[in-house]
C-alpha cells in the first residue's frame, strides 16, 4: 500500500512539472575522465580554483523540481511530526513512518527506474535540511539510504539492484548497515563476524553479532560485513572482509531490544545477531574479499550531507532563539541589545553559513561528470559541521538560560540529538587522521617523484624547486589568481581572498617540512596530524564561503552584503588560527606543547586516575 501511494505521489509530482524536468534525460549523465582532487592539492600549497570558482549552480529545471518536493516535505514536518512525542516514546509512530514513505523519502537517491526520486547529491542535501529538524527521523532515513542500501547502489550488480531497490525505494523494506561489533568500533578491519562458504559453493553461512545498528529492529535488508577465507595471488589462504546483502527472511537473523539512548531516541538502535544464516553467493556485494573497500566507499560518499542537515537545524534554532532574545527583557533592556548575546548569534550565523557553503560546494563537485573522489572534502564537511552544530546548540541553549534546560521546550532535545554527530559515520578523531594522512600521502608521493627526477638529473625540476625556495626566502608575493583585476573573487572579499592565498601557500610549505622531518613516522604523530587537519578544514571552509559569497553578490542575491560580512568574519578568524597552528608545527616551536601534553596524559593513564593531591592535603 505504501509503495503504491509513494508511486502515485511521485508520478503526480513529476506530472506537475514542466516536461523537460519530468524526463529522466533532463539530468545529465556523469561520464567523463576522472577529475583532479581539490582538497589533496592544498597539501602541495596548490589551489585548483577552476574546481571551486564559480560556486556550483543547478539548472532552473532542477531548482524548480526540488522546490516542488520541498513544499510537501516542509508541510509534513510542520504539521504531522510530533518530535516531543517521538523523543518521549523513543519510537517513531507507524503513521509518521508511513507519511515519510508516501513522500518518497526512503528512496531519495535511488534512480527513478527503480522507483526512487533519483535526486542528485545537491537535491538530496536540500531535503536533508528539512528532515534534520527531527533527529530521530533524520537518522532513520540516513541509516536506510546513506549507508544501509548505498552498497547496492554503488557496487551492486544489475540483478541485485532490480531485486532490492524498488521495495527499498518505497519503504516497504527498510535497510540497515551492519559493520560495528563489540570489539571493533573505529577499527573496522578487526571485525570477527564470519561467513563460511558451503561445500557446494552456493551460499555462505553467516555467524556473528553486530552492535549499535541503526534500524536494526526495523530492517528487512541488511548490508553485512564479515570475514571470509580468500586465496590470494600467491595461493595463500587469507582472511578478508566481504560485504553481503542479507534478508531477514533468510533465517537465523535476530535483534535485541532497542537501546535507551541519550539523544535521537526515536531512532531504532539495537544489536543484530546472525546464526547460521544462509546467504546465497549471488548476494555478495562487489568481490569476495573486497568488503573493506565497499564499506569505506559507502561511508565516504554520504558524509557531506551532514553539512546541510546541521545548517538546517541551526537556522531553525536561530529563528526560535532570536524571537526569545528580541522579546525577553533584563535590566530594562532586551537580551538582543547585549553584546555577549549578539556575539552568540553572530557565531551561530557564521557557522551555519560556512557549513552550508561547504556542503553544497561538495555536493556540486560530486554531481559533476567524472565521478570525482570527494572523500576528503566530505570528511571535512562532517567534522566542521558536527562540531559547529554542537557548539551552536550549546550557545542557543545558553541564550535561553534556564528555559532552555527544561524538557517542555525543544532546545535540550536538540542538544542531546546533536552530540551523536561527532561520533557516528566515523568519529571526528578518526576523520581528522584520515584527512591529514590522505593529503600527506598524496603530497608525499608527488614530492618523492620530484626528488627522484632531480636525482636522475632532471634540470627543469631541480631549477623549479630552487626558484621556489629562493622566492620563499625573499618573501614572495603569493598570487593564485583569486584577487585583482582578473581574479575570481569579488572585490568586497579581496582581503579574505588574500588571506586564503597566503594560508594555502604556507600550508604547502608546512606540509613539506613535516614530511621531511618525520617521513613515514608521521602516521604516529597524531597531535601533529590533528593540527594539519584543522588547517586544511579551515582552508576548505574559507574557499567555500568566499566562492559562495562572490556568486551571491555578483548575481545580486538578496542580503548578499550579509553573506560578505559573515565570510569576512570567518576568514579573518580562520586565517589567524591557521597561522598559529602552523607556528606550532614548526620544529622547536615555543607554542608547541605536544611533549608536555603526552607526558601529563601518560602520568594520568598509568595511575588511571587524577593524580594531584587534594588542595586540603598537608605534609605536616
Amino acid at each position: 500500500m505504501a509503495a503504491a501511494m509513494s508511486g502515485v505521489m511521485l508520478r503526480a509530482l513529476r506530472a506537475a512539472l514542466p516536461l523537460p524536468v519530468a524526463l529522466p534525460a533532463a539530468r545529465r549523465l556523469r561520464t567523463a575522465v576522472p577529475r583532479p582532487a581539490f582538497a589533496k592539492e592544498l597539501f602541495l600549497g596548490s589551489l585548483r580554483k577552476e574546481e571551486v570558482f564559480p560556486y556550483p549552480e543547478i539548472s532552473n529545471e532542477e531548482l524548480e523540481e526540488i522546490n516542488h518536493f520541498v513544499g510537501p516535505v516542509e508541510k509534513f514536518f510542520s504539521e504531522e511530526v510530533d518530535s516531543k512525542k517521538i523523543d518521549q516514546d523513543a519510537k517513531i509512530p507507524p503513521e509518521t513512518l508511513k507519511g515519510l514513505k508516501d513522500l518518497g523519502l526512503f528512496g531519495m537517491q535511488i534512480p527513478e527506474e527503480y522507483g526512487g526520486l533519483g535526486l542528485s547529491n545537491t537535491m538530496y542535501a536540500r531535503l536533508g535540511e528539512i528532515t534534520s529538524l527531527d533527529g530521530s527521523i533524520a537518522v532513520t532515513l540516513a541509516a536506510h539510504q546513506a549507508i544501509g542500501l548505498k552498497g547496492i547502489l554503488i557496487a551492486g550488480t544489475d540483478e541485485q539492484k532490480a531485486k532490492y531497490l524498488p521495495r527499498l525505494a518505497s519503504g516497504e523494506h527498510i535497510a540497515a548497515f551492519c559493520l560495528t561489533e563489540p570489539g571493533s568500533g573505529s577499527d573496522a578491519a578487526s571485525i570477527q563476524t564470519r561467513a563460511t562458504l558451503s561445500e557446494d559453493g552456493k551460499y555462505f553461512l553467516l555467524n556473528g553479532s553486530k552492535v549499535w545498528i541503526s534500524n536494526g529492529g526495523l530492517a528487512n535488508i541488511f548490508t553485512v560485513f564479515a570475514r571470509t577465507e580468500v586465496v590470494d595471488k600467491d595461493g595463500q589462504l587469507k582472511d578478508k572482509i566481504t560485504a553481503f546483502i542479507v534478508e531477514r527472511d533468510f533465517g537465523g537473523v535476530t535483534h535485541g531490544k532497542p537501546e535507551d539512548k541519550l539523544g535521537i531516541r526515536g531512532s531504532n538502535t539495537c544489536e543484530v545477531h546472525f546464526e547460521n544464516t544462509k546467504v546465497p553467493i549471488e548476494n555478495v556485494i562487489g568481490e569476495v574479499g573486497g568488503g573493506f573497500k565497499v564499506a569505506m566507499n559507502i561511508l565516504n560518499s554520504g558524509r557531506f550531507s551532514m553539512g546541510s542537515a546541521s545548517a538546517g537545524m541551526i537556522k531553525k534554532l536561530i529563528e526560535m532563539t532570536a524571537e526569545y532574545a528580541c522579546t525577553r527583557k533584563q535590566f530594562n533592556k532586551k537580551l538582543s541589545e547585549f553584546g555577549l548575546i549578539q556575539e552568540k548569534f553572530c557565531l551561530m550565523a557564521v557557522k551555519a553559513y560556512v557549513m552550508e557553503s561547504m556542503a553544497y560546494l561538495t555536493a556540486g563537485m560530486m554531481d559533476r561528470p567524472g565521478f570525482p573522489d570527494c572523500s576528503v572534502e566530505a570528511a571535512m564537511v562532517k567534522v566542521f559541521s558536527s562540531e559547529g552544530a554542537w557548539n551552536c546548540v550549546s550557545e542557543a541553549l545558553q541564550v535561553l538560560g534556564g528555559l532552555g534546560y527544561m524538557k517542555d521546550y525543544p532546545y535540550e532535545r536538540y542538544l542531546r540529538d546533536a552530540r551523536i554527530l561527532l561520533i557516528f559515520e566515523g568519529t571526528n578523531e578518526i576523520l581528522r587522521l584520515y584527512i591529514a594522512l590522505t593529503g600527506m600521502q598524496y603530497a608525499g608521493k608527488i614530492l618523492t617523484d620530484k626528488i627522484k627526477e632531480i636525482k636522475k638529473g632532471n634540470v627543469g625540476v631541480a631549477l623549479g624547486e630552487f626558484l621556489n625556495k629562493l622566492r620563499d626566502t625573499m618573501g614572495r608575493k603569493v598570487d593564485y589568481g583569486l584577487v585583482g583585476d582578473r581574479g575570481v573573487v569579488h572585490p568586497s572579499l579581496q582581503e579574505s581572498g588574500k588571506k586564503l592565498e597566503e594560508n594555502i601557500h604556507y600550508f604547502g610549505t608546512t606540509v613539506r617540512g613535516l614530511l621531511s622531518r618525520f617521513g613515514k613516522t608521521i602516521v604516529d604523530e597524531q597531535l601533529v596530524l590533528k593540527r594539519v587537519a584543522d588547517i586544511v578544514i579551515n582552508l576548505y571552509a574559507m574557499t567555500a564561503a568566499i566562492s559562495r559569497a562572490s556568486r551571491s553578490i555578483s548575481i545580486g542575491l538578496r542580503n548578499h552584503d550579509h553573506e560578505v560580512l559573515l565570510t569576512n568574519i570567518f576568514c579573518t578568524e580562520a586565517y589567524f588560527k591557521n597561522n598559529y597552528a602552523m607556528a606550532q608545527l614548526e620544529k622547536y616551536a615555543d607554542e608547541n606543547l605536544d611533549d608536555c601534553i603526552k607526558k601529563a596524559a601518560k602520568q594520568i593513564l598509568e595511575k588511571r586516575a587524577y593524580t594531584c593531591s587534594h588542595p586540603l592535603d598537608r605534609t605536616f
